[in-house]
């Protein structure tokens, strides 16, 4: 190989580890790798985001919609400040991303020296399972490889800190030597499948199950024909935490969707009548939504020891992969004959779709957002992959969104992170440049970041293969989550200084940077638009004029939530008689008969 700087070699070495692309902005810092860029056939491609925060959620979206590391890299100081809220993002949802920051030249470091942070001390918590500065170009390949290795094998994401002269410095590779360390590519990780014995007692709890509950997460994505075997063995229903949303189709009769307070009720239900619980791959935190502690035998499985057994009294802790051990507990159970519990279930299920269609069709000023995400629903691509953003988009992607099996879909879910929505769309579609994305986007969030990503997606869009990315906003003028988060938790009326965004044509901006915009201030457009937008030959704004009023009902609320929020309506809130009547419009949907229904 011909002389080399190290910053040539980090970006031939990248393309080593199948590293096509990383996602980043320039600086100072970085100066060395970045214009190695230029002298390099074989480097990654490098993809300008308008913000380092975006070019870590960028990566974070590429790793969860294809299941490779995502790269992203930022400048010493504060590039590296702005990379730590995307990598939360990927620590708090367990996925693989290095990141590469620079630093000030090694003379200077401890000199206070401009743009000089100590990046260890900031990095410690959120890239705690592998963070390390490369102080000679024979350290780099061991450096990088450990990175790539330890965040595919943890889940995690890494750091590596190189200072701006030794990405100058003629590359030298580690000899045969002393405290020389060397090193190698690649990584073939292991199919763990959980203890024999310990899968035999799983087996004898659930077949002596009546009643048995299953709740899928992320975790089980790659096993949903033996999950789909379980839940039809055993009679079980199958809830899904937020994040494990696309794990299987919304479209079994059995599923029943989201859980917690973003959920549905037919998965209350079962979580509440159930006396086995069968968890699969989810850290879902809201204990409250899981059966009473002394109502259930349960098992739980994780591929990670240090998340097993974490949110329920569970019996059975299996530490292992999700298919591989569903591969080995299918064997030992016996089918329920009694199918009374299953058939509930399925009765409860089909009647709950049917009270979100009858709940989108509510009539709204503007437009009922419930409808938004229905409309969407029955024309959404079998391939799409799906972000959305913190908030209410949350709420309805949760309840309204059918999925079938072939879906994507993802969220800040652990972090609850606004604005990573339209970078997720933008990873994924780097991943994925063959299919369709959707990104659900509130207003809020839009004005924080999403506006100015959309000259990402302006500057990118023509080299996908499918031109097809639509970022929907809800547009209402309001940080709405948070406004009902007010009026139910804290009894009080909204503050609008804090909650009251300003008026932004989000439709004319993407107009004006040559995409596709759509305004829809009618709800009888609401699936024209969608058509449009997924027919059409670049991405697409759809600027949708929803009503703030629409309360984002949790599958069941409580006494004490209903009297804080008529409390805090009381006091001056002024959207009292909207929010009132759409709330009474909205909930009413579920006690009315509708078609088909079996039972209420």
């Amino acid at each position: 190989m011909s002389e080399q700087t190290v910053a040539q070699f980090l970006l031939h070495r990248l393309r080593q580890w199948d590293v096509e692309r990383v996602f980043a902005y320039p600086g100072d810092g970085i100066n060395g790798i970045v214009s190695a860029w230029s002298e390099g056939t074989e480097a990654p491609e490098f993809i300008q985001s308008r913000h380092e925060e975006m070019s870590a959620f960028e990566a974070v979206g590429y790793a969860k919609f294809t299941g490779k590391v995502g790269v992203c890299m930022g400048t010493s100081g504060p590039g590296a400040v702005h990379l730590l809220n995307g990598l939360y993002d990927a620590k708090l949802d367990h996925q693989p991303v290095v990141a590469i920051v620079g630093q000030t030249n090694r003379t200077a470091m401890g000199g206070s020296y401009q743009q000089e942070v100590d990046l260890h001390t900031l990095y410690k918590d959120v890239a705690g399972e592998y963070i390390q500065t490369v102080m000679a170009p024979e350290q780099l390949p061991n450096v990088l490889d450990r990175a790539m290795r330890t965040a595919l094998s943890e889940r995690a994401p890494t750091a590596i800190i190189i200072p701006l002269d030794v990405q100058e410095a003629e590359y030298s590779a580690p000899t045969h030597a002393f405290k020389m360390v060397p090193s190698s590519l690649g990584v073939s990780l292991p199919q763990v499948v959980a203890d024999e014995e310990a899968v035999q007692r799983a087996a004898a709890i659930l077949n002596e199950g009546e009643k048995v509950a299953i709740l899928a997460g992320a975790g089980a994505r790659g096993a949903r024909e033996e999950l789909a075997a379980v839940a039809e063995t055993l009679g079980a229903g199958i809830a899904k935490a937020l994040l494990g949303k696309d794990v299987i189709g919304d479209d079994l009769p059995y599923v029943t969707g989201s859980i917690g307070l973003l959920g549905t009720r037919p998965s209350y239900e079962m979580m509440r009548d159930c006396d086995t619980l069968l968890t699969i791959g989810s850290s879902f935190p809201y204990s409250q939504f899981l059966p009473e502690y002394d109502q259930a035998r349960a098992v739980d499985i994780d591929i990670d020891a240090r998340f097993v057994g974490m949110r329920y009294p569970y019996e059975e802790n299996l530490v292992g992969d999700a298919k591989a051990t569903l591969q080995a507990l299918l064997p030992l159970l016996e089918r329920k004959t009694d199918r009374k519990w299953r058939e509930t279930i399925e009765s409860n299920v089909t009647d709950w779709w049917e009270v979100m269609e009858a709940e989108a069709m509510v009539e709204s000023d503007p437009i009922n957002p419930l409808r938004l995400f229905s409309e969407l629903s029955k024309r959404l691509p079998a391939d799409a992959m799906v972000s959305a953003d913190s908030g209410t988009a949350a709420d309805w992607y949760a309840r309204q969104l059918v999925f079938t099996s072939d879906v994507r879909g993802s969220l800040s879910g652990t972090l609850a992170t606004m604005g990573p929505a339209v970078p997720y769309a933008i990873g994924a579609k780097f991943g994925h440049p063959e299919r369709p994305a959707i990104a659900m986007v509130g207003d809020g969030a839009m004005q924080m970041n999403g506006m100015a990503e959309l000259i990402t997606i302006t500057r990118y869009w023509e080299r996908w293969t499918d031109p097809r990315l639509v970022v929907c906003v809800l547009h209402n003028n309001d940080l709405n989550q948070v406004t009902w988060e007010i009026r139910a938790t804290e009894g009080a009326p909204t503050f609008l200084e804090s909650q009251k965004l300003p008026e932004v044509s989000y439709a004319d901006f993407a107009k004006s940077i040559g995409l596709g915009a759509i305004t829809v201030k009618d709800p009888e457009e609401i699936g024209p638009a969608w058509d449009m937008a997924l027919s059409a030959d670049r991405p697409t704004v759809l600027d949708v004029h929803v009503d703030p009023d629409m309360p984002p009902i949790p599958p069941h609320a409580t006494l004490q939530q209903a009297k804080d929020t008529a409390k805090s309506m009381l006091k001056g809130d002024p959207n009292l008689l909207g929010v009132m009547k759409q709330g009474i419009k909205t909930k009413a949907q579920e006690f009315l008969p509708h078609k088909d229904s079996k039972s209420q």
